[in-house]
């Protein structure tokens, strides 16, 4: 018997509006009714925005759990390994990037599944975009360390290795410690050195903003409410 496909499926970034996705992608999420899921109750309300028609008691979701640190792959895969194509989704953006999935992807591989990436937002990509620093020389990061010596220490360091590779540098965060890390970077970095904060992407709140520290200096407190209850991502450049 032929395997199905692994498709890794781009979610909504927080919005509500399907449009964002291409049309092809939603065709294919419309034809499979196999999915495994970071979380269940946000991948259900994705599927009945992007298929409003959808029986989703029909369709067999199976979530991932956080808390089992070695879980069997290949039992998750079991759908595609019995010839039938199978979807994974993650609660924003594309999977495996800043996402679960890495394991279940590499696990594909090894028992000959294609993976089939669809076309969809993520916003890493998209605020570099639109932060108008270096394409070509980035590294994503993830969170930054909670410890604040930590992190200062850390941005030390990325904000030298930007000068020296021109490098574009960014970082996530949950929402409600986006005031907390813009000022961490504001007050470590160098005055001269580019921030980028893009909140909200594709979404109809959403806002983007780059200038020097010194600039973010004169505004950051207006800001507040937004940081502090919106997806942000931050980028900083220090290159030529």
């Amino acid at each position: 018997m032929k395997n199905g496909h692994l498709f890794l499926i781009p979610s909504l970034l927080g919005g509500t509006n399907p449009d964002i996705l291409p049309g092809n992608t939603i065709d294919r999420i419309r034809s499979i009714n196999f999915f495994i899921v970071e979380n269940a109750k946000e991948a259900r309300r994705f599927l009945k925005v992007v298929h409003p028609g959808i029986k989703l008691q029909n369709l067999n979701i199976t979530e991932i759990d956080k808390h089992d640190r070695h879980p069997d792959w290949k039992i998750f895969l079991r759908p595609a390994l019995e010839g039938n194509d199978l979807g994974l989704i993650s609660d924003c953006g594309s999977p495996a990037i800043a996402d679960p999935g890495k394991e279940l992807i590499s696990t594909a591989h090894r028992l000959n599944i294609s993976v089939k990436p669809l076309t969809g937002p993520s916003s890493i990509l998209l605020a570099l975009m639109a932060s108008g620093f270096n394409g070509q020389q980035f590294s994503f990061h993830g969170y930054l360390p909670y410890d604040v010596d930590k992190s200062k220490r850390l941005i030390q360091k990325l904000e030298i290795e930007s000068q020296q590779q021109n490098r574009t540098q960014i970082f996530i965060e949950t929402p409600y410690r986006n005031r907390e890390i813009l000022h961490r970077l504001i007050t470590t970095l160098t005055r001269k050195t580019l921030v980028s904060v893009c909140c909200s992407l594709t979404c109809s709140d959403e806002w983007i903003k780059t200038q020097p520290v010194s600039e973010w200096k004169k505004i950051s407190r207006n800001t507040d409410d937004l940081f502090q209850k919106n997806p942000c991502v931050f980028l900083f450049y220090a290159g030529d």
